[in-house]
C-alpha cells in the first residue's frame, strides 16, 4: 500500500507568499540594475558637476584667483550690470536667429525626408548627419575660408557678375548666425523628422477630404501634431547656440560676444569662478524653462481629444 505524501498545514501558503516576494523582489530589482549605469552616468557627470557650480555661485573670488569659501551674494548683483546684460541680450538674439534660420531650412528638410521611399530615408538622415564625422573646428574654419573677403563666395558673386566690390561676410554677426545655423542644423532636422514621422496619415486624408486645401491641413493637423518636435529641435539648436564660445571667436573675429565666451573669459582668463558659475547657472536654468515648456506642449498635444 502507497502512503499519499502529508501536507503540513500552512506550509504550502507560505512557500508561495515567499515565492511572490522574491518575484516582486526581483521585478523591482531588473529595472533598477538597468537604469544602473545611466544614473551613474548622470549622477557623476550631469548632477554632481552642476551642484558644484552652484555651491561656486555663493563663493568669494580670492585675491590671485581661485575660490575662497566666504559666502556672498555679490556675484549675482554683477549679473545685472549693462556691460553683461547687453552680453545676454546680444546671445540671445544670435541664438534665436539661428534657431530661426534652422527652423527654416530643417523643417522642410525634414518633411521632404519623411515622403522620400523607404529605401532612400536611411541615405538622407545618413546625409544629414555626416556633417558630425568631421571634426567641429574644421567645420568652422572652412567658413573662414567660404565667407572671406578674397574667398570662394565673394569670388562666385563677382565672377557672376552680382557686385562689383567685394563685400565683409567675415568677422560680423551674421557670419556667426550661418556659422551656429550650420553647426546644429541637424539637431533640428532629427527630431522634427521623428515627430512628422509618427503623424497619422489617416488625419491628413481626413482633412483633405473635409475639403481642406494642403496648407490648411498643414496649420490645423500637421503643424500641431508636430509642434512637440519642433519645439525639442528649438532647444537643441538655441541653447548650444547660446553656449557656444568657438564660432564666435573664429567666425566673428572677437568682435561678437556670448555667453560662452563669457563664461569661458571668467573661468580662464579673469579667473572669476564664482561669477563665471552664475552666468553658466542663467543658462541651465533656461535650459530646465525650455524643456519644461517642452514636456508642457508634449502633454497637450498628446492629451487632446481627437475627432
Amino acid at each position: 500500500m502507497v502512503s499519499s505524501p502529508t501536507t503540513v498545514p500552512g506550509r504550502a501558503p507560505q512557500r508561495g507568499r515567499a515565492r511572490g516576494r522574491r518575484g516582486r523582489l526581483g521585478r523591482l530589482v531588473e529595472p533598477t540594475a538597468l537604469l544602473a549605469p545611466g544614473l551613474i552616468f548622470y549622477a557623476v557627470l550631469v548632477l554632481v558637476p552642476v551642484l558644484l557650480v552652484g555651491a561656486y555661485m555663493f563663493a568669494t573670488r580670492g585675491r590671485f584667483g581661485g575660490v575662497e569659501w566666504t559666502f556672498t551674494l555679490d556675484n549675482f548683483g554683477r549679473l545685472f550690470d549693462p556691460l553683461y546684460l547687453d552680453v545676454l541680450q546680444q546671445s540671445v538674439l544670435i541664438a534665436a536667429a539661428a534657431t530661426g534660420l534652422a527652423l527654416l531650412i530643417g523643417y522642410p528638410t525634414a518633411y521632404a525626408i519623411s515622403r522620400l521611399p523607404v529605401r532612400w530615408r536611411t541615405v538622407a538622415l545618413v546625409l544629414v548627419v555626416v556633417p558630425f564625422w568631421t571634426n567641429f573646428l574644421i567645420r568652422t574654419y572652412a567658413w573662414i575660408v567660404l565667407l572671406n573677403s578674397q574667398g570662394l563666395l565673394n569670388d562666385a558673386l563677382v565672377g557672376t557678375g552680382l557686385i562689383e566690390e567685394r563685400f565683409t561676410l567675415l568677422y560680423t554677426p551674421g557670419a556667426v548666425v550661418v556659422g551656429l545655423t550650420y553647426a546644429y542644423l541637424p539637431l533640428m532636422i532629427l527630431p522634427i523628422y521623428a515627430a512628422v514621422e509618427k503623424v497619422d496619415h489617416e488625419l491628413v486624408e481626413a482633412s483633405a477630404n473635409l475639403g481642406a486645401n494642403r496648407f490648411r491641413t498643414f496649420l490645423s493637423v500637421q503643424l500641431p501634431l508636430t509642434l512637440p518636435g519642433t519645439i525639442t529641435g528649438c532647444i537643441l539648436v538655441f541653447v548650444p547656440s547660446l553656449g557656444n564660445f568657438v564660432i564666435p571667436e573664429l567666425l566673428g573675429g572677437g568682435k561678437t560676444v556670448m555667453v560662452g565666451n563669457l563664461v569661458r573669459d571668467q573661468f580662464l582668463k579673469t579667473q572669476d569662478w564664482p561669477f563665471g558659475a552664475v552666468i553658466a547657472m542663467v543658462v541651465v536654468v533656461l535650459l530646465l524653462l525650455l524643456f519644461g515648456l517642452q514636456a508642457w506642449v508634449t502633454r497637450r498635444v498628446e492629451g487632446a481629444p481627437r475627432g
